[in-house]
């Protein structure tokens, strides 16, 4: 028979068995590496994809949409740029009606296409992040409260636009040709200020995209205009 104390003994030596079998259990279940394959059945963490900045690719996406990125410098060049674009327009609508010649005036067309779709994209770019849209006036920049319009680089005085609308045939031609050339070296100029005032900024890339473009064209152009008007001999070099 077996007498009370060990009853008790083997209560207690049967629950001491439980208990270490249970520590085996959850000793073993926390040994388990993240490299070992889950058992059957088992389903893994979703992980949502982040980049460093712990926001999702799609989640920037809608936020640059809502809220597009600019800097006031962006803001400054593309205001300037309509009105330098507009007095670009005018100038080169006078090639036909001035008598200029078959080469000035494709080219002047080329100018007005480009030119005038550039204007659109400056401007829409500018409402896009709820800024003030200045007119595309020949004159030059023009924003309210203003005592007048503002020269951009490169652009012509009232006076140097008077004596280009007064000019005729070739006289128009070498005029024209020099004064596009000191207009599209503003524009360049202009490029380079953006480009000089946004290092380290967080510019919108289209906007940086076009006015490389635009620095690119207009320097071609430079070149084509010049090579154009060495061909016609003297000028009057007009600064």
């Amino acid at each position: 028979m077996t007498g009370p104390y060990q009853a008790v003994r083997m209560v207690r030596t049967t629950m001491l068995m439980r208990c270490g079998g249970l520590a085996i259990i959850i000793a073993v279940a926390g040994c388990r590496t993240a490299g070992q394959p889950a058992e059957a059945g088992a389903v893994a963490p979703q992980v949502a994809p982040q980049g460093a900045t712990g926001v999702t690719p799609a989640e920037q996406a809608r936020e640059e949409i809502a809220h597009p990125r600019y800097t006031a410098a962006g803001v400054q060049f593309t205001s300037g740029m309509i009105g330098h674009h507009a007095q670009a327009i005018v100038m080169s609508e006078w090639a036909v009606s001035h008598g200029a010649s078959p080469a000035v005036q494709s080219l002047a067309q080329r100018i007005i296409v480009s030119q005038t779709d550039e204007i659109k994209f400056m401007q829409d770019w500018l409402r896009a992040r709820n800024q003030v849209v200045p007119p595309a006036d020949a004159r030059g920049y023009v924003m309210p409260g203003m005592g007048g319009p503002m020269l951009m680089p490169g652009m012509l005085t009232p006076d140097q636009m008077t004596a280009l609308d007064h000019a005729r045939g070739s006289d128009f031609d070498r005029l024209f040709l020099s004064d596009m050339i000191m207009h599209h070296r503003g524009a360049v100029a202009m490029v380079q200020h953006l480009e000089d005032a946004g290092q380290g900024s967080q510019e919108d890339d289209a906007l940086m995209t076009y006015a490389t473009n635009v620095a690119a064209d207009q320097a071609a152009e430079i070149g084509r205009m010049g090579r154009m008007l060495s061909a016609m001999g003297p000028n009057d070099n007009r600064k």
